[in-house]
């Protein structure tokens, strides 16, 4: 039996969620956390869950503390659901040991896809949250982006992951194959990858796409 956590400040997040687990067959919930990160603690210790479905941000733990909460509890998979947070934070929480991130109007089909993914320790992340990621780092992500860009979720690795982060920080292939001591062809054919993920050629595909549309703010035009 899957043991699921389930910690929320708000209220029908949690009830939405609870119900959400229950038609999963083989999985138990344990006594929700509706606190702050020491009730979490405590929940965790005591329950030992095979998985945690939290809003860090509602409960107030930030990306520091939940790469310690992480750290400590090693047998339990963190699946991630928060509104829509700035890019640098974004970045910050996929670095903190989680295995899976989504927005919260990701929808029904997208959450169980997570929840199956997360229990197998494979990472799972809204489509949103990687083109976010991966625009340019002087382009300022708006509400309209948020709403507009699609949301599909995606299976992504851990090489993956580390690349959509080198991306977002705007490195170029050689910069990203020093950091990740890869080769610049092991890094491009990454970049291709995700590139066909998003349904795009490029990362400038990518920008150029958002920008045209008017999903991003920018200090120039076409």
């Amino acid at each position: 039996m899957v043991k699921v956590l389930i910690a929320d400040k708000n209220y029908l997040s949690r009830v939405a969620l609870e119900l959400l687990v229950g038609e999963l067959k083989g999985f138990d919930l344990v006594p929700s956390v509706c606190g702050d990160k020491a009730d979490l603690i405590n929940q965790l210790k005591l329950s030992k869950p095979n998985l945690v479905i939290a809003d860090s941000v509602a409960l107030g733990i930030n990306a520091v503390e939940l790469k310690q909460i992480c750290s400590k509890f090693k047998k339990t998979n963190f699946l991630i659901i928060t509104e829509a947070l700035p890019k640098n934070e974004l970045s910050n929480l996929l670095d903190s040991g989680i295995t899976s991130y989504l927005l919260k109007e990701c929808d029904k089909a997208e959450i169980m896809d997570a929840i199956n993914s997360t229990i197998k320790d494979q990472k799972f992340i809204c489509g949103k949250i990687v083109s976010i990621l991966t625009s340019a780092p002087e382009l300022t992500v708006t509400n309209t982006l948020i709403k507009k860009i699609g949301c599909d979720g995606m299976h992504v690795t851990e090489r993956e992951t580390e690349i959509i982060k080198a991306i977002a920080e705007g490195l170029s292939n050689k910069l990203i194959a020093d950091k990740l001591n890869l080769s610049t062809h092991t890094v491009n054919t990454h970049r291709k990858n995700i590139m066909q993920k998003l349904g795009v050629n490029n990362t400038a595909g990518v920008v150029m796409f958002a920008v045209k549309n008017n999903l991003l703010e920018t200090n120039f035009s076409f």
